[in-house]
């Protein structure tokens, strides 16, 4: 079974009117367990104090917010090759979902830096890179609002989001690729799968990160189901209008 099948607008919509609840329901279920066990049932951090707490809502929201990203370029990759418009309709879903992760990122990453560093922001390599991506992300909407031509508008926002994955990818591994930099280390490495927070913290983290994901994924499905029915909902209009305005035969002498 092919998985391109899934480009078909009507099957896209078949088959996410019964993904759509099972996403929800299961994000809800993991975003509050993991917030509500991470911020009122483990103990300060002995440094940090209550303040490492904050974690449980800002590693979430910029993993996710670079994923969004790279999602992004995925779909816009399928649609300048194979041009599928569910694809283009994917990608700008995603934005604003990634746009508003990467503002909870930075917002709780500077009320969690202030105690740390002395100041809520620092020009270190990995926030510098994150808020270079905050405004790829507000170029990227803003481009899809700007051009009413829309299979123009998936081209040039792809080509667009192909360069901002540059800077998707730096606020990954920023850390890695600098030395220096005020920012601390990714807590769960995915190459050597090693991690720098206990047992204690890192089990709700984990929960909250899924459910992160899987809320990312559910309002992805159901921006992408709105701009569908917005599709069709125009193409609709411009036809009865074109039939409308088209001139009246009259009747044979």
């Amino acid at each position: 079974m092919s998985l391109w099948r899934y480009a078909n607008p009507t099957q896209f919509m078949r088959t996410t009117s019964w993904m759509l609840p099972v996403f929800s329901v299961a994000a809800a279920a993991f975003v509050v367990t993991g917030l509500i066990w991470g911020f009122f049932f483990t103990p300060d951090d002995f440094r940090q104090g209550s303040t490492v707490k904050i974690i449980y809502l800002h590693v979430p929201s910029a993993l996710m917010a670079i994923n969004a990203w790279l999602m992004m370029l995925v779909a816009s990759l399928i649609w300048l090759v194979r041009r599928h418009h569910v694809s283009a309709l994917a990608a700008k879903a995603a934005a604003p979902v990634g746009l508003t992760m990467t503002v909870i990122a930075l917002l709780t990453g500077a009320i969690w830096g202030e105690p740390m560093w002395g100041t809520y922001w620092a020009w270190d390599p990995r926030l510098t890179s994150f808020l270079i991506l905050f405004l790829f992300y507000l170029g990227y909407i803003a481009l899809w609002q700007a051009i009413e031509t829309q299979d123009t508008a998936a081209d040039l926002t792809s080509i667009l989001c192909l360069v901002g994955s540059v800077f998707a990818l730096l606020s990954r591994y920023a850390v890695n690729f600098w030395n220096q930099g005020l920012h601390q280390g990714t807590s769960v490495p995915v190459a050597t799968g090693e991690r720098s927070v206990s047992d204690v913290f890192f089990v709700p983290l984990a929960i909250s990160m899924v459910g992160f994901g899987l809320l990312f994924i559910a309002l992805v499905l159901l921006r992408t189901r709105t701009e569908i029915r917005s599709r069709r909902y125009k193409a609709l209009l411009a036809r009865e209008q074109a039939a409308a305005a088209a001139p009246v035969e009259s009747p044979a002498q």
